[in-house]
């Protein structure tokens, strides 16, 4: 089985004024497609070639770091674009916002907690909202192209929003304060 680019659900310009068509267009048919490209590369005749996305995040030691690098950038990307719509919702509702006003009090402390993971994390990486095998909600953040399905990254469970903390560091036409800029991405999502 060969990987694809997932087509995204809505048109480049459709997240503006939060993300310009540019950076949408450039982030998706380039950066992702190369996560895809040498993924299947770096599958290609083994014994991994075959197995689903989720499996090879699962036991991603088992391979090389190419593997790694370029399925957590094929997997995280392909979460990141679903979350994000131009008629997005302002607030999350049912048993994902019981949830979190359960964990964190609110939606603004939680907003708060998610920002300080993206803004927290050093370079490139991704901050995580995931759901833990217990079913407790977690906030965390994971380094380059790691989530929280591969082990040992120190954070792990169900991602249910990842947020890509390098890219969205390129969208300066947006805030020069990076945390207001997460913020603003979540409003997106």
């Amino acid at each position: 089985m060969s990987f694809t680019l997932p087509s995204l659900p809505y048109a480049y310009d459709a997240l503006e004024p939060h993300i310009d068509a540019k950076t949408m267009e450039i982030h998706h048919t380039k950066h992702h497609q190369a996560y895809v490209t040498n993924l299947n590369n770096a599958l290609a005749g083994t014994e991994a070639e075959g197995k689903s996305l989720d499996e090879l995040m699962r036991s991603v030691d088992k391979y090389p770091v190419a593997v790694r690098n370029n399925g957590g950038g094929h997997w995280n990307h392909s979460l990141f674009w679903t979350q994000l719509s131009g008629n997005a919702k302002l607030a999350p509702s049912g048993k994902l916002n019981d949830a979190i006003v359960a964990k964190w009090g609110s939606l603004d402390a939680f907003k708060d907690v998610f920002n300080k993971a993206a803004v927290g994390r050093f370079g490139s990486g991704w901050a995580w909202l995931c759901v833990s095998a217990d079913g407790q909600l977690d906030v965390c953040s994971t380094a380059n192209q790691d989530n929280p399905l591969m082990p040992g990254v120190g954070c792990s469970g169900t991602p249910l929003i990842g947020l890509d903390v390098w890219g969205t560091c390129l969208l300066s036409v947006i805030s020069k304060s990076k945390g207001r800029l997460y913020c603003s991405l979540l409003e997106c999502a």
